[in-house]
């Protein structure tokens, strides 16, 4: 018997959480820089959008999961016997990993006979959670311990997302962006492509406003699935949005019918979910955009 775990950052919320059977390491939010509260459990996604749609210039932060917040998650179940593997954001986004890795390690000085594996998933926010959902579709089919890990990292490497932000002044900000570029940006009314693959961020062009952005990221998507066996049967796909929920749905509508159309007698299930606070911080309240993902089985 195994249990899996995630940190906070893969955005399926508590409900998919207890259906699913996984249980979750939140990370920590601040609004003003002294006090934290844990993401979900304190802090609801709705209201830290809102909170940054009423502050436009106020930046939230961010805190990992520490050491002792993943040993005492694993230790409910390492004294029950049950083995572990937990899955986290990109290592190159977060020390979450290594937070697990050390808390992984104490649970095995204290409980020798308990297996733990801690993954980079390479993945973050709703991606991260869809490939959780599918990891715990193949862990259902009867898979065992070492069968999941070996399917769980060849899944990762098949997940893309493609997503763009109202501005780039959360870009700016935290750094990923420069300054200039940024001004220039948000004058000239661009709006950057970014296409997230192997834990890292990567530029993915320009597009004028922010419905040629999501026609662009379309279109990004689809080149890829072309270019992959051109087979959309393959992969499970997601939406995800930020603080407005109509955009989002709106951006569903389109991606199915443009599915449909492009491969006729295709009938695609694409999810919708909302962006967590843990890349929230970073894109401002406003990304929109979407990923896919192999499926398990």
């Amino acid at each position: 018997m195994y249990q899996i775990i995630t940190d906070g950052s893969w955005d399926m919320g508590s409900e998919r959480a207890t259906r699913f059977g996984v249980d979750i390491v939140p990370y920590y939010v601040t609004m003003d820089g002294e006090h934290y509260l844990k993401e979900i459990e304190e802090l609801d996604v709705r209201d830290f959008y809102q909170f940054m749609v009423d502050n436009p210039k106020i930046f939230p932060k961010t805190s990992l999961p520490t050491v002792q917040d993943y040993y005492d998650v694993f230790e409910k179940y390492a004294k029950q016997g049950i083995d572990i593997i937990c899955f986290t954001l990109s290592a190159k986004f977060s020390g979450s990993y290594n937070s697990a890795r050390n808390a992984g390690n104490m649970i095995q000085e204290n409980y020798p006979g308990i297996r733990v594996t801690i993954m980079d998933t390479t993945l973050a926010t709703l991606m991260q959670g869809l490939m959780i959902q599918e990891i715990v579709r193949f862990q259902r089919s009867g898979a065992d311990y070492d069968a999941l890990i070996k399917r769980a990292d060849e899944i990762k490497d098949t997940c893309r997302i493609f997503f763009t932000v109202e501005n780039m002044d959360y870009l700016v900000h935290g750094g990923r962006v420069g300054k200039l570029a940024g001004i220039s940006a948000n004058i000239l009314n661009l709006r950057p492509m970014i296409l997230m693959t192997q834990g890292e961020l990567f530029p993915s062009g320009l597009a004028r406003g922010r419905v040629q952005s999501r026609k662009k990221a379309m279109e990004k998507l689809f080149a890829h699935i072309e270019e992959n066996g051109n087979d959309p049967d393959r992969y499970i796909y997601m939406v995800g949005y930020g603080y407005n929920i109509k955009e989002g749905e709106d951006l569903r509508k389109d991606v199915i019918e443009h599915m449909k159309k492009k491969w006729p007698g295709f009938e695609p299930t694409v999810e919708i979910g909302q962006i967590g606070a843990t890349i929230g911080v970073h894109t401002g309240p406003h990304p929109i955009g979407f990923g896919l993902c192999e499926k398990s089985c």
